[in-house]
């Protein structure tokens, strides 16, 4: 009996939970209708915001504000129907909270998104001209863009909120093509963050940079990656750069040798840089540059020329012929005063390798340089380029370190230290590699140098991770005769050497507080040089190159654990290197993230 009871007690109290859940669903049931039809209206809007913005790139710039607009109002629709207290309650139901609050974050930042890129378009408007801008009239683009950087700045900021608040959405609603709506859309907003981020940066350096608040002077340095330094290449010709409210101009173009040897050092980078590079690096400029760190050989660089001059410049910038060949998609080509003309498709050939094969008289082959670079920055100054396109092509070199700017001004300093464009060794924690190569025999067959890295990171466990570094190089030296001076061995000149072969200063460094377990070449173990820069542990070995060999490095390492994106920055040399990351599935979420 009791236990019947027990049955029918059960059996009431089911009744009463399913009678409790059916109550509140007949409810929502009767108002499902009509949030149904509104959730296909949101939808719908934020589908037209999004085709909207998809026409923006191929839109002409006078119809750019009326796509916009029409995104503009389709988001701010979708925002309306998601803000109300009716949505709000759906973001607390079971199974709908999720989506409905997911929902809700897309259309606001959408909302958001399209409001700051209509601002944004309006205060950009002066500064794109119908037919393209001379380089005469930069200092009137400055002043806009004085005018622009705190809009910009503001931009970034509302950007930056938004984005912050899509991420707190769920990830996972359940309803896969929610989730990757959300996952695309903070993609994008990533990504124009960073857009946004560097035309902040822009407008607000290039303004005092470039002389609207007074004369500036900067060392420009080219670089000639045939011969590997750290920072690209060695310094094969430099000018003066001169900015003012009159324009930009460069005098004293000259080759590297037209600037001595210091006898005593120009620059004080500390006793770790002195001891890895030795006494030279401050007081010769074939050799201040080996450090990956470009503000080091910029200081260098300034205080070389003030040591010759006695003129004390504002910073100096850094330059190599694939960055030419940017500028000269850009411009067009143009015409040397011999006629030649000199091309995108054919200027790093040119100052690559086909001046050594020309010229056996390096006097003659660096005047035809400085040739080259001055019908360059001639062109640059004559050329009315789109400043759509200009800074689409300029982002890219900035992005590939074909340009490099540091600042003696501290502020403008600390903010280009912080972009690709102050080509700064970072000293953050978090997963780390790169791959530094100085050539170490004096010849010029780094044109010919193939390299890959693979950064392998291992799961995290007890605060560390077990990782693997490993490095490929590739000598791939035509077997054609090839002009003496690419290929003379200047290291040891007194002994015998295969034509084509080479020999290389290689250093990989890793993460801050990372510890070595252990090095190999070519499968045999080794004891690198163990150094440290700017907090990175830092591996070197000097290693000899036959004609066409190719050598393996492999780095077992320790690492702190990190959640960090792992940073893998690339020498600009001529050729590209091919850059592999693999991080185990289980990877480190359960580590802290850097701060």
């Amino acid at each position: 009996m009791p236990s019947k009871n027990l049955r029918q007690s059960s059996s009431n109290r089911r009744r009463l939970l399913v009678a409790g859940l059916l109550g509140p669903a007949a409810c929502l049931t009767l108002a499902g209708a009509w949030e149904a039809r509104r959730g296909l209206d949101v939808r719908e809007h934020l589908q037209a915001a999004r085709d909207a913005l998809e026409r923006l790139p191929a839109s002409a710039p006078h119809l750019m504000g009326e796509a916009l607009a029409d995104a503009r109002r389709h988001a701010a629709e979708a925002h309306r129907l998601t803000a109300g207290p009716d949505w709000s309650l759906l973001t607390h139901t079971p199974f709908l909270g999720d989506g409905a609050t997911a929902v809700r974050g897309l259309a606001g930042t959408a909302a958001e998104l399209t409001d700051v890129l209509a601002t944004v378009h309006q205060a950009g408007d002066g500064l794109v001209r119908p037919g393209g801008l001379s380089m005469r009239e930069v200092p009137r683009l400055l002043g806009d863009l004085a005018v622009a950087a705190p809009k910009l700045e503001a931009a970034a900021a509302r950007i930056d909120r938004a984005r912050q608040s899509l991420a707190a959405t769920p990830a996972a609603t359940g309803l896969s093509e929610l989730d990757t709506a959300r996952a695309s859309a903070l993609r994008e907003t990533d990504r124009l963050l960073g857009y946004l981020r560097a035309g902040a940066d822009a407008a607000a350096l290039l303004p005092p940079m470039l002389g609207h608040d007074g004369p500036r002077h900067y060392f420009l340095a080219f670089q000639t990656n045939a011969e590997a330094r750290g920072t690209g290449g060695l310094v094969g010709a430099f000018g003066i750069l001169n900015a003012g409210r009159d324009g930009i101009g460069i005098t004293r173009l000259a080759a590297n040798d037209a600037l001595p040897k210091s006898s005593s050092a120009v620059a004080d980078h500390g006793r770790a840089y002195r001891a890895r590079y030795g006494p030279g690096a401050t007081r010769l400029l074939s050799v201040s540059n080996l450090s990956p760190h470009f503000p080091y050989a910029a200081a260098t660089w300034a205080g070389l020329w003030r040591r010759y001059s006695g003129q004390r410049l504002d910073g100096a910038i850094a330059t190599d012929p694939i960055g030419l060949s940017r500028l000269l998609k850009l411009i067009g080509p143009v015409r040397l005063p011999s006629g030649e003309m000199v091309t995108a498709g054919n200027v790093v050939d040119l100052t690559e390798r086909e001046a050594y094969a020309r010229f056996d008289d390096p006097v003659r082959r660096k005047r035809y340089l400085i040739k080259i670079a001055g019908a360059v920055v001639d062109g640059l100054f004559q050329a009315r380029p789109d400043p759509l396109e200009a800074m689409s092509v300029l982002s890219h070199v900035v992005e590939e370190r074909r340009i490099q700017v540091w600042s003696r001004h501290e502020a403008e300093e600390r903010r280009l230290a912080a972009t690709p464009l102050g080509g700064v060794l970072p000293s953050a924690p978090g997963p780390f590699a790169e791959l530094v190569v100085n050539n170490s025999a004096g010849n010029k067959l780094d044109y010919y140098l193939g390299r890959s890295l693979e950064y392998r990171l291992g799961r995290c466990g007890g605060g560390w991770r077990a990782s693997r570094v490993r490095v490929r190089l590739d000598n791939d030296v035509p077997r054609r005769r090839l002009p003496a001076y690419v290929t003379t061995r200047l290291d040891s000149p007194e002994r015998r050497h295969a034509e084509g072969s080479t020999l290389l200063w290689v250093s990989m460094y890793a993460s801050v507080g990372a510890r070595l377990a252990e090095a190999r070449v070519d499968g045999e173990r080794i004891e690198p040089i163990r150094e440290v820069e700017r907090s990175h542990p830092v591996y070197s070995t000097v290693l000899e190159f036959a004609p066409g060999e190719a050598r393996t490095l492999d780095f077992t390492l320790l690492e702190p654990a990190s959640a960090a994106i792992p940073a893998v920055p690339v020498q600009p040399l001529v050729r590209p290197q091919r850059t592999t990351i693999l991080q185990d599935p289980a990877g480190c979420a359960a580590a802290p993230p850097e701060s």
